[in-house]
């Protein structure tokens, strides 16, 4: 399976986190830079996806176009779309269920010239309470005999941010007296080094520059990949990625995947494990209101450990009848995600147990991808 699909898979839970973090995640998908010189080919992707638990629902089709204009121009257009159906324990605690739709269009370029690529793209997300625009560059070079590539990426993202309430007659509007807006920028370091016939290894680093509350938040994050092809033609995937933010915030994950080709099939099989360390200001019970200049109990900046399993499956069939059609693969994928919080309580339960005296929440959910790719 190709990696940006097998990872679009993955990701599929941290869509429920902020707008800006999902555009981040299409972001990894669509705007990484061609490796090694080379364009990407020309593809179309259709795809539907469905994310359930935590009494939420995030589903939607996906369409992602890829067309090459002679040998060194290439250009990308894509539309995403989340329907989103939550009762969950945040919305319960403190609003009614509700259903939304989140929609997301994208463009992107890409130049060679000689061993440089050249990438931009604009991405624009909409939906009830919160409007997203980003936009991303990056530069591709490839250096010692094309062992080595090394590729600088900078993004800048505009968003605003709105309040829903509801009018006396059930329809849900924007409030006029509320109107924000955040502001982000990211850069990116990346290295890609051919080690020997079989291994290859990656290292990225990135830091991001937020303007959201408590008003400023920069992260950094490194990452190193290793790659081995086997002699069966399978390949093995390690990762390991660490971060940390000015919010206290520190964050490892460790991920291991194996790709096995049968005849026409494509079978992978992963296996992710993430542990995170609650933000400086959060926690589960204050003992007071306007306790400190800055609160939260967000489940996001709480402490927790998740694992995450999945596998997939790839078959590369030919369309009779449509020459213009070089190669089409069918694909489905399964993960299952298991969150286990530390200092995040079920507080649905007070009543029964007492503040703070509650159950530690746990989550586990399911996301399922189903898509078509075709190259031409």
């Amino acid at each position: 399976m190709q990696l940006t699909e097998a990872r679009a898979g993955r990701a599929g839970a941290a869509r429920l986190l902020t707008p800006f973090r999902r555009t981040l995640l299409a972001l990894c998908v669509i705007g990484a830079p061609a490796l090694g010189g080379v364009l990407p080919e020309d593809r179309a992707d259709v795809m539907w996806h469905n994310y359930n638990g935590g009494d939420i629902t995030v589903q939607g089709p996906s369409v992602l176009v890829q067309k090459r204009v002679g040998d060194s121009l290439a250009f990308s257009a894509g539309y995403y779309e989340d329907m989103i159906s939550s009762a969950s324990i945040d919305v319960k605690l403190s609003a009614s269920p509700y259903h939304e739709t989140r929609k997301q269009q994208n463009v992107g370029v890409q130049y060679l010239h000689g061993k440089t690529t050249y990438s931009m793209g604009y991405i624009h997300s909409k939906e009830p309470d919160y409007i997203a625009n980003t936009t991303y560059y990056s530069i591709s070079q490839d250096m010692f005999g094309d062992l080595t590539t090394v590729t600088l990426g900078y993004r800048r993202a505009w968003d605003q941010i709105f309040r829903d309430i509801k009018q006396p007659d059930g329809e849900i509007v924007n409030d006029p007296t509320f109107h924000e807006r955040a502001d982000h920028r990211g850069y990116s370091l990346g290295i890609s080094q051919i080690l020997t016939r079989n291994l290859i290894a990656l290292f990225n680093y990135e830091l991001l520059a937020d303007q959201v509350y408590p008003n400023t938040r920069t992260s950094n994050s490194a990452s190193i990949e290793l790659k081995y092809y086997l002699p069966w033609r399978a390949a093995l995937n390690g990762n390991y990625r660490f971060f940390r933010d000015t919010w206290g915030v520190v964050a490892n994950n460790v991920e291991a995947d194996y790709t096995w080709p049968w005849r026409q099939w494509i079978f992978d099989g992963m296996v992710r494990w993430y542990t995170q360390k609650h933000a400086d200001f959060y926690s589960d019970l204050f003992p007071y209101a306007n306790y400190q200049n800055f609160m939260a109990r967000d489940r996001e900046l709480a402490s927790f450990t998740d694992w995450t399993v999945g596998f997939g499956a790839s078959y590369q069939f030919n369309v009779p009848g449509v020459p213009w059609i070089s190669k089409s693969t069918a694909n489905v994928r399964y993960d299952h995600l298991f969150i286990d919080y530390k200092d995040f309580r079920n507080a649905l339960l007070a009543g029964e147990y007492g503040a703070g005296n509650e159950p530690l929440y746990k989550l586990d959910a399911n996301i399922f991808q189903i898509f078509v790719s075709i190259w031409f």
